[in-house]
């Protein structure tokens, strides 16, 4: 391992650890750093696409193992009483995808990390970040317990709300949604083993399996910020009262405890830069984006091993840092800043919809034949990672 090589990552999180598991295979020593005193997360499920998958086994992760969820495929888009808008035959190619519990995800990565070697430590809060240069000083790190690290090279992946990307581009703050989304997990089969999604005014709700007996499902509503609910699950039967009975049944069967709701920030443009100095952001760091088009964590995937193939690795191999740097934003970027427009326009259209368009776009949506959907779905899905050096 070459002295320059030393890397920090800041955050724990699904983009943080195929971060540094990607710098790890290249060679890099890696310390991960994450505000939580323990390492984890929610209980909530993740529809990953075809490019998700396809980084995850760049990253070196078995995919088709049984903790990573179960094979599953887009069903289509139902109106709220569960009259179909645009369903999705069986036989359309190009919309499989696996249902994961984001825990689980979380958890294979975790343990591939340390298999690695990767350096885990918890409790450690970011407060402050210098970039450095490259080729120049170095980036500095410094969290809530004084403690300050150097690195040749510092990942930004501390969230929608990142300590790193405040301190060394100074924006864009992260903006509400103006939506709050219910997520939960239930042991429980699922009739049509496939991700379903109900539109209605100013909402949607999905279902879809993250396990053999497994089902996810979440609730997308317009809601004030701050909102504060003493019972969840009745609060989210309330609101999709009259909606599809298969909804209703759902939330009755779930554990009270088991509904989580969280607030959905975004970063409108995304960082302007994904790289300044020696800092390299990514996931939510760098793009936090709606969830309309379910490609949040598939493109901290995606990031997670292009640090890898096209900075770690060149580095590596004897590659300029900064120029490598210039690669990573050069390639990730626009993808991701395309990715977050699609995702607007799908809010647009669809859960962001006030009542009085519902039936316009209901019977627009009604003559799309089901294939255009894998069509158009190519060019975000049909990704796949850059070469190893």
């Amino acid at each position: 391992m070459r002295a320059d090589m030393e890397a920090v990552v800041a955050g724990g999180g699904i983009a943080g650890l195929a971060s540094a598991v990607a710098l790890a295979r290249a060679g890099w020593r890696v310390t991960v750093l994450e505000r939580a005193a323990e390492l984890g997360e929610v209980g909530a499920g993740v529809a990953l696409a075809r490019n998700g998958i396809a980084a995850l086994h760049a990253l070196g992760v078995d995919v088709e193992a049984e903790e990573i969820g179960v094979p599953t495929r887009a069903g289509g888009t139902f109106d709220r009483t569960g009259r179909p808008i645009l369903p999705i035959a069986d036989d359309v190619e190009g919309v499989t995808m696996r249902g994961v519990h984001r825990a689980r995800l979380h958890g294979v990565l975790l343990a591939h990390a340390r298999s690695l070697d990767v350096e885990i430590v918890t409790g450690a809060s970011v407060t402050a970040a210098v970039p450095g240069a490259p080729g120049g000083d170095r980036a500095l790190v410094t969290t809530a317990d004084g403690t300050t690290r150097s690195a040749h090279l510092l990942v930004a992946a501390d969230g929608v709300r990142s300590a790193v990307r405040a301190a060394v581009a100074g924006g864009p703050l992260p903006a509400y949604s103006g939506y709050s989304s219910w997520r939960a997990v239930l042991r429980r089969r699922l009739e049509v083993p496939v991700l379903t999604q109900y539109w209605g005014p100013h909402a949607e709700v999905g279902t879809m399996p993250v396990g053999p007996e497994l089902t996810y499902w979440y609730g997308y509503v317009r809601m004030p910020a701050g909102t504060r609910i003493l019972d969840e699950r009745a609060a989210a039967r309330d609101r999709f009262q009259g909606w599809a009975p298969e909804i209703g049944e759902i939330i009755d069967a779930t554990p009270p405890e088991a509904v989580l709701r969280h607030d959905v920030l975004h970063l409108p443009g995304g960082m302007r830069r994904y790289a300044v100095g020696r800092v390299v952001a990514v996931g939510d760091a760098a793009h936090a984006m709606l969830p309309t088009m379910g490609q949040g964590v598939a493109t901290a995937l995606e990031d997670g091993i292009c640090v890898g193939r096209l900075v770690g690795e060149p580095v590596a191999a004897g590659a300029r840092l900064a120029d490598t740097l210039a690669r990573y934003d050069a390639e990730r970027r626009p993808r991701c800043a395309a990715i977050a427009r699609a995702a607007r326009a799908s809010a647009l259209i669809g859960s962001h919809l006030g009542p009085a368009l519902q039936g316009v776009r209901n019977g627009l949506m009604r003559r799309t034949p089901s294939g255009a959907v894998s069509r158009g779905a190519d060019a975000v899905m049909g990704w796949e990672p850059p070469p190893a050096v």
